[in-house]
């Protein structure tokens, strides 16, 4: 989708341009739009050999643009940066998204979920329509430019296919994505070069993340906190995971009509209902996606962190145990939960992970696991494997306009920013918002520098 421009052809050594975006994700596009709507001479530059490469992969099950939602809650999605998020979104929501798509010529839909997708629910289309725009407007791009940092005289260093570059420029927008998937080219590598400059980074984590469990058949009661207190920092252990029978049978199988319930220790409390999704190690999936940041701060706190299950949230828990009590005869219990409950597969095989063939045999502790199922977590997933990552550039580092206060014509956009969102169409939002605002504190720098 990139065509080589000329910086990149030539092999030159040395640019002087007044606006530079560094990074091809949807912010960094966003940015660079603004800029060269405005008239300014864009130049951006991205590692990798094509831009929006994570926006690609985002829409192969379909591109989640946006979220329809009303304003307030849209925004309380945010959760701890709220306040920072609000005036982002205000400006470039929902509706924005939605009318800036259509301005492309891409029709968009809302789901039953309340998500909204282009209408033939590609991300491809959408990308192609924009950076013809984009080129249309001046923008040149720079393919293959790998950005290290500042040089002696403050001068932009790339490293590209034919040696060092080194470009001035008036104003630069960074636009380096977070931690997660480094192989599309968020790699977190940006991290140290503003943190030596004096840019306040809150340490990267995995956000919209799975879990590895602990086995079931570990220790209880006191022996277990005791226990979990000694696995802290030990890893691998065989104590994390599923039990083999458990993993080769349901590993990639999904949870389908089941509650998730949690509190953590600070009195924070999530509930709701979905799906999730069975790994070698632990879950993922939506679900478990939107509970992650309650989750992974409860893991960073203690250690570990219990969830509870409903399989049966349409069912009363007095009417799960008088199903359960119910005589059996010569039937199988479970024969018996598949008739009387519909419980079978991966709802049946995680009952018996936990309970063993004696509680199986107990119906009240059978009826109560099958309500509230506890399933305890021990480590997120490693940050690549992640949606998404949290921290980052901290918004006290910056001005109203996303300027960092300790370099000044320098802006900062995108997941590289300390804030996190479940998916839902609230990452990609908030990314393309920031690449505005961004933009626009670039463009009024411009025009400020030249007063």
């Amino acid at each position: 989708m990139n065509a080589p421009t000329p910086l990149a052809a030539n092999a030159a050594t040395s640019l002087g341009c007044d606006a530079v975006i560094v990074g091809g994700g949807p912010a960094g596009l966003m940015a660079a739009e603004v800029l060269a709507q405005a008239g300014v001479a864009v130049h951006l530059f991205d590692a990798m050999p094509s831009v929006g490469r994570k926006f690609l992969l985002a829409g192969k099950g379909g591109l989640n643009l946006t979220h329809s939602e009303p304003h307030a809650p849209f925004v309380s999605r945010y959760a701890g940066r709220e306040r920072q998020v609000e005036p982002l979104v205000q400006s470039f929501g929902g509706p924005e998204v939605r009318a800036w798509a259509q301005g492309l010529g891409v029709e968009t839909f809302v789901g039953t979920s309340g998500r909204v997708f282009p209408a033939d629910m590609k991300a491809a289309p959408l990308l192609r329509a924009w950076l013809q725009r984009l080129r249309a407007q001046g923008v040149l791009f720079h393919m293959r430019h790998r950005w290290l940092g500042w040089g002696d005289d403050g001068a932009l260093r790339f490293a590209s296919p034919g040696g060092e570059v080194q470009v001035t420029a008036r104003a630069v927008v960074l636009a380096l994505g977070g931690g997660s998937w480094a192989r599309l080219g968020s790699d977190g590598a940006w991290v140290p070069l503003l943190a030596q400059r004096g840019v306040a980074v809150a340490p990267l984590r995995a956000s919209n993340c799975g879990f590895d469990v602990l086995r079931a058949d570990a220790p209880a009661g006191e022996t277990r906190r005791a226990f979990l207190q000694e696995l802290i920092g030990r890893t691998p252990t065989p104590a994390v995971g599923w039990t083999p029978h458990f993993a080769e049978r349901f590993g990639g199988q999904p949870f389908k009509t089941v509650a998730l319930s949690f509190t953590d220790s600070q009195g924070q409390s999530f509930s709701r209902r979905g799906e999730f999704v069975v790994t070698a190690a632990g879950v993922e999936g939506s679900l478990v996606y939107a509970v992650s940041h309650l989750l992974r701060d409860e893991v960073e706190a203690h250690g570990h962190a219990t969830f509870h299950l409903d399989l049966l949230p349409d069912h009363s828990p007095e009417r799960v145990l008088v199903e359960v009590r119910h005589p059996r005869g010569s039937r199988s219990l479970s024969s018996h939960l598949k008739s009387r409950l519909g419980l079978e597969g991966i709802k049946a095989g995680i009952l018996y992970e936990h309970l063993g063939k004696d509680g199986m045999n107990d119906p009240v502790a059978l009826a109560h696991a099958i309500k509230a199922l506890p399933i305890t977590v021990v480590a997120p997933r490693p940050l690549d494997e992640a949606i998404s990552t949290a921290g980052g550039v901290s918004f006290e580092a910056l001005d109203p306009h996303l300027m960092a206060t300790a370099l000044p014509g320098v802006f900062c956009a995108g997941e590289m920013l300390d804030w996190e969102a479940p998916t839902g169409g609230y990452l990609l939002t908030a990314s393309m918002a920031s690449g505005r605002r961004a933009g626009e504190g670039a463009r009024r720098w411009l025009a400020q520098s030249h007063t």
